[in-house]
Parts: C-alpha cells; structure tokens; sequence
C-alpha cells in the first residue's frame, strides 16, 4: 500500500502541475470566475490521473475500462466538491491567499482520492 500511495503522490503531481497551470490561466488570462476555473484545472488533472493512475500505480488490468473510469470519475466529483468547499473555507473564512488555499485543499483532497480509489476504485 506504501509504494502504491508514493506512486499515487508521484501522480498527483503531474496532476498538480495540470491543475495549477490550467487554473491559472483560466482565471488569470482567461478571466473564468476562480471555481469554475478551478473545477476545469481539477477534472483535466482528474482525467490525467486516471490515465496514469489506470497504468503505473494500481496496474490495472480490469478489462471493464468505462466501469473503472466512471468510478473514478465518481470518487473525483466527490474530490471535487471537497475540494471546491475546502477551498471556499479556507480562502473566504480564513482569508488565506487563493493559491495557498488551493494547494492546501488539495492535500486533504488527496487522502480521500487515494482511499477511495484504493479501496473502490481499482
């Protein structure tokens, strides 16, 4: 379960890099309104991961590939929602910069993905 949880971590800094990148210039550039911009950086992060994830950390060999995949993506809305709400907490209650905000909903929102997936996923 170590060497999985590593892999995943590994993974979900390809995904952070994404998430961030898209996020920024979604609502930087682009001028999105910051959740929305932030859902768009996590469900492209999200799809990458699965990828990834699918491959490298869990090799799944699952042959039911759309089952496995909506199952992620259902475990991922659920992150999702975390984590816009976790994000929402600690930007507008706390006052936190959005981006430190951001980084630390996705630590938390990283332990219930990695459960989730470990357990239910694949």
């Amino acid at each position: 379960m170590i060497i999985k949880l590593i892999k995943f971590i590994i993974v979900g800094c390809s995904g952070l890099i994404i998430d961030f990148l898209l996020t920024y210039v979604c609502k930087e550039k682009l001028l999105l309104n910051k959740y929305i911009s932030n859902s768009i950086g996590f469900t492209t992060a999200c799809i990458s991961n699965y990828m990834l994830n699918r491959i490298w950390t869990f090799s799944s060999q699952n042959p039911n590939i759309s089952i496995e995949f909506i199952t992620f993506i259902f475990v991922s809305v659920i992150g999702l929602i975390i984590n816009n709400s976790l994000l929402w907490l600690i930007h507008t209650k706390f006052n936190i910069n959005f981006y430190m905000s951001k980084f630390g909903a996705i630590i938390l929102t990283t332990i219930w993905n990695f459960l989730a997936n470990y357990y239910i996923t694949f």
